[in-house]
């Protein structure tokens, strides 16, 4: 506290907010003309833990205090001298540091406890509900797949309403087919995810954390894709069996859509089994093949089998153009197309400034795009075969970003080797899960090793108070001072817990300690897929959001 200036009061108020005895040790206030300090503005928290309203003031602004002696000290109106307070009132003396004097201590040899001592002694409190009602909502029933429950139920239910009334023919199918297979496309096209995180990320912080958290799985959205796409098979099926059965009652059904839709059956029954989680996580680079050019022979066949379809089924008096302008699935089928194109059409090779931070590291550095904090792009070397996905690191006020890139597999490591001066990209840069960060008031953040990338951003924006825990061997060594400088020096009570130095930490026990410490209202995770779930289950089963990766693509 620096010297005292002109018409200032300061008062010693007890925990209850009021005048003590003197002699008393208690809190020092300083009395000003009301507000909040700059840089308290959104930090709500710390204008409750600086400023408190002061009951016994005469307008609730200047504090007032009546005038008191003790032992010939005026309190109010007469320059006090400490050093007499001390020994006439408190008959106590100025404080001192002594040190044995056997001892030679220093003050710069005094270090701060690390945070995480003795975290292994904590006691986790015990999970919330029942195992298996607790298992069934945190780890079976997550919401990806709650999503996926409620749009199938709804097909479901539109093919009951249907065998109700009678059945359907192909051209009524045909369209329930294009609208679910269109639908799953949208729900992975750049631009609508941005939109859903925009959207449900707009919710405000004086909201419930119920809802709050509600609208911060928004990056399960995936449960939609994959509801649709799945009930489009099935329909897609019915399809099937309801056009080879018109083809052989000599119905409307021609031929050539019979075997186009056939084709296109057995295309995204091969989709749909390479999706399955297990043989995806395994085996993800020839997904990705088998996705995409599957997929793109199957909207091909699409097109002509619509096209059938349409001739099939026109009047006699209408032409095919005027019957396709009027077919609800052609459209469908053409915004579907747009949006599968829409991504390759700004497919570019951009030029690349790589640093090399370790032999296990190295950060690239673009300027085509600035993306707003937690998102991701995608680069390849190879556009038709391989795409790799890492969130971004752009800083306030500055143009571009950059990508921290680690030792993770072949791929990664021969960037680290043989840094690349070009790279192609696809796509605009699209909103991750880490987004979510401004919903909650305060938040903690934890990353193992290169997921502190996507970190970064959120940090330096400052929007929320956020606490960061970062466990990762010789990080300095791996990802230069730079980088760690820059997270310290916005985040100067951030926990870096070294791997290398105290081995691997109970990451359940060692974030829960700090969300106790930190007061969060949630936490964020960025690891592998075990530890990720992991964590998640043991922050939510004891009543802590926790929001991480769910690996869906």
């Amino acid at each position: 506290m620096e010297r005292p200036t002109p018409n200032n009061n300061v008062s010693v108020l007890n925990a209850g907010g009021n005048l003590p005895p003197i002699g008393q040790v208690e809190v020092m206030w300083a009395g000003d003309a009301g507000g909040i300090s700059r840089g308290d503005l959104s930090l709500p928290y710390k204008s409750t833990e600086r400023y408190r309203v002061i009951p016994f003031a005469g307008n609730g602004v200047k504090l007032e205090f009546p005038p008191a002696t003790y032992k010939g000290v005026i309190a109010r109106g007469t320059t006090v001298d400490p050093e007499k307070v001390l020994t006439e009132v408190c008959g106590a003396t100025r404080p001192v540091l002594r040190f044995p004097s056997d001892h030679n201590v220093s003050l710069s040899t005094l270090e701060k406890a690390d945070p995480w001592d003795g975290y292994e002694d904590d006691v986790l409190p015990p999970k919330r509900q029942g195992r298996y009602l607790r298992n069934l909502r945190h780890q079976i029933l997550s919401l990806y797949r709650r999503l996926f429950g409620i749009v199938f139920a709804v097909n479901v239910s539109i093919i009951v309403a249907i065998l109700c009334q009678g059945g359907a023919n192909a051209q009524r199918l045909g369209l329930i087919v294009i609208a679910n297979l269109s639908s799953s496309i949208f729900m992975r096209q750049d631009y609508v995810i941005n939109a859903f995180f925009t959207v449900f990320c707009a919710v405000p912080l004086s909201w419930p954390l119920w809802i709050r958290t509600i609208c911060a799985r928004v990056y399960h959205i995936g449960g939609l894709h994959s509801g649709f796409a799945i009930s489009g098979v099935v329909w897609l099926t019915l399809f099937t069996g309801q056009a080879t059965r018109e083809l052989l009652n000599v119905g409307p059904t021609s031929l050539l859509t019979v075997v186009l839709t056939y084709c296109i059956l057995v295309l995204l029954l091969g989709i749909v089994i390479s999706a399955i989680p297990a043989l995806r996580s395994k085996h993800h680079n020839r997904f990705e093949v088998t996705h995409r050019f599957l997929g793109w022979t199957a909207t091909l066949l699409v097109w002509c089998q619509v096209i059938s379809l349409t001739n099939d089924y026109r009047r006699q008096d209408q032409s095919l153009g005027h019957g396709l302008l009027y077919a609800a699935p052609f459209w469908l089928v053409l915004a579907m197309t747009i949006s599968i194109a829409l991504p390759w059409v700004r497919l570019r090779k951009v030029p690349v400034r790589t640093v090399v931070l370790s032999s296990h590291a190295v950060r690239l550095y673009f300027d085509y795009a600035t993306p707003v904090a937690g998102s991701f792009v995608r680069i390849s070397d190879s556009p038709l075969m391989e795409w790799h996905s890492f969130g971004t690191v752009a800083e306030p006020g500055k143009q571009g970003f950059s990508l921290v890139v680690s030792q993770a597999g072949d791929w990664t490591s021969k960037k680290i080797l043989n840094p690349p001066s070009e790279i192609w990209v696809r796509g605009i840069p699209t909103i991750g899960f880490i987004h979510v960060a401004p919903l909650f008031r305060r938040l903690l953040l934890v990353a193992t090793g290169s997921g502190i990338g996507p970190c970064v951003p959120c940090i330096l924006e400052q929007r929320v108070p956020i606490r960061l825990l970062w466990t990762s061997p010789n990080v300095r060594q791996t990802f230069g001072d730079e980088l760690v400088d820059t997270i310290l020096e916005k985040s100067p009570d951030a926990v870096i817990y070294d791997t290398r130095v105290h081995g691997r930490p109970d990451m359940v026990k060692l974030t829960y300690r700090l969300v106790r410490e930190f007061n969060a209202e949630a936490v964020c995770i960025i690891s592998n897929q075990t530890l990720t779930q992991k964590v998640v289950y043991g922050m939510m089963s004891r009543g802590i959001p926790a929001f991480g990766a769910i690996w869906d693509s």
